[in-house]
């Protein structure tokens, strides 16, 4: 455990809550995919997902490895802490934009297909870019999120709306 605490510039316990629910999330995750997968038993689901469990561990320690320099933040468990952020975030995002897409009254018998999922892509960009801020702002993370976001609203060529 102390070799965990240091790799992971851990300095008090509760800071340990997310590696755990980073871990809880994985695995749901594993779970959930392999849960997509045609078997038939329960027998063979488990230890699929064990696999899928340690494959999808070993894509996010890449992934936190080629993104730690690139990402300024003050300690490494900070980015376990990101990267839930963006996983609820990108869920939430579609999870709002299908009620809204409904209220609207468009749905794919209305509207050409192509059509609908380009709308309700862009709905769902708009109110992830929303979401990302606020669900950073209650994980600890404002400053980090209203950065990258900035950055986004330069790449989308609406940077001349940001004050600086």
């Amino acid at each position: 455990m102390k070799t965990f605490k240091v790799n992971w510039n851990i300095t008090q316990n509760w800071q340990l809550l997310f590696p755990f629910l980073g871990l809880v999330v994985l695995g749901y995750s594993a779970f959930r995919l392999t849960s997509l997968l045609p078997l038939t038993t329960l027998y063979m689901t488990i230890p699929v997902s064990f696999v899928m469990f340690y494959v999808l561990l070993k894509i996010v320690l890449y992934t936190i490895e080629k993104l730690e320099p690139k990402w300024i933040v003050n300690q490494r468990w900070e980015l376990i802490r990101i990267f839930i952020v963006f996983a609820i975030t990108g869920s939430s995002s579609v999870l709002v934009g299908r009620p809204v897409i409904k209220w609207l009254g468009i749905t794919q018998d209305n509207l050409n297909p192509l059509l609908y999922w380009i709308l309700f892509t862009v709905i769902s960009l708009f109110f992830y870019q929303v979401l990302l801020v606020l669900i950073g702002w209650v994980f600890g993370q404002f400053q980090f999120f209203w950065n990258f976001e900035k950055k986004m609203i330069r790449r989308f060529g609406l940077g001349k709306f940001l004050k600086d």
